[in-house]
């Protein structure tokens, strides 16, 4: 019996890591992509293909948006940066269900830690609060200028694009302990920021039109020039998405090939939906026909000798 189990076992095992061995073998799955019309008040969905429907509609000026681990989409609906803040952050399903988050605030970016916090950008007040996945607010950070874009690094620091105007813009790292430095300057209005898997920082420079990569050491080089640049994301084959104000999606290559993937109304955020993890049950039956598969081309050699 336990020669049997044994057996079982190291099966399983060859099965489970040929099935992983397969899956690292294929691509990364294709994902959608997830719009706010900042005019239309639409959430627009795009396929892989360029194909575009209305995910979801009657949003309040909708800016960031951002994902939580359970495939919920929160939206930042900043309500034209009203007086006093009437914006909210309204969460929706995968199947559409829409509730508000939290309301009476000033949003700009948005953004998830690792813990599942949710982090916003409050844009008059000039504070970054944080959430907890119940709602509960505290203040993460203060005294920046007109925050606007965010994004985590792989550390777990928040990069905040703050400021406007010709050299008034910055960028903000901030630590999970709440030690702030300035990783950038000089810039324009930094409207989108993202980071690609090798680590390094993508701004989009609303102002000069410029796309800049930054390094973790914050050497900035100009990566590409695209008109009126909103909100950046990455897809998982590591291609660079900009909203433009005046409509196309641009996707650009690591190479830096510039083509329009779709275009919409008033696009300004971007995510990505995530992509489920592959369950063991998966990668057993992938492993299965993968050692079916070598199995059978070793006896069909083993024949031909």
């Amino acid at each position: 019996m336990k020669t049997k189990n044994l057996i079982l076992h190291r099966s399983l095992g060859g099965a489970a890591f040929a099935g992983a061995v397969l899956l690292m073998a294929f691509s990364a799955p294709a994902q959608n992509l997830f719009v706010s019309g900042y005019s239309s008040g639409n959430i627009s969905e795009i396929m892989p293909g360029g194909g575009v429907s209305t995910f979801a509609a009657g949003m309040n000026f909708p800016i960031g948006l951002a994902f939580n681990s359970a495939g919920d989409l929160f939206v930042a609906n900043s309500a034209n940066n009203a007086i006093p803040a009437a914006g909210s952050i309204i969460e929706i399903t995968p199947g559409g269900t829409q509730s508000t988050f939290v309301s009476g605030i000033d949003p700009q970016g948005i953004a998830f830690n690792s813990a599942g916090n949710l982090f916003e950008s409050d844009y008059r007040s000039g504070n970054i609060y944080e959430f907890t996945p119940g709602g509960v607010l505290s203040t993460f950070a203060t005294g920046l200028s007109f925050p606007l874009a965010m994004t985590f690094n792989s550390a777990g620091d928040l990069f905040v694009g703050a400021g406007y105007g010709g050299g008034n813009g910055y960028i903000e790292e901030i630590t999970p302990g709440g030690t702030t430095s300035v990783f950038a300057s000089g810039l324009y209005f930094p409207n989108g920021l993202a980071f690609n898997s090798a680590g390094d920082l993508f701004e989009s420079d609303l102002g000069t039109s410029a796309i800049y990569e930054y390094t973790p050491g914050g050497v900035r080089s100009t990566f590409a020039s695209v008109n009126s640049p909103n909100e950046l994301a990455f897809n998982n084959a590591g291609n660079l998405f900009v909203a433009t104000a005046t409509g196309p999606i641009v996707e650009i290559t690591p190479g830096g090939t510039e083509s329009t993937f779709a275009t919409v109304s008033g696009p300004d955020g971007l995510a990505f939906a995530p992509v489920p993890e592959p369950s063991v049950y998966t990668l057993l039956g992938l492993g299965a026909a993968g050692m079916f598969t070598l199995s059978h081309q070793i006896r069909r050699k083993t024949i031909s000798i």
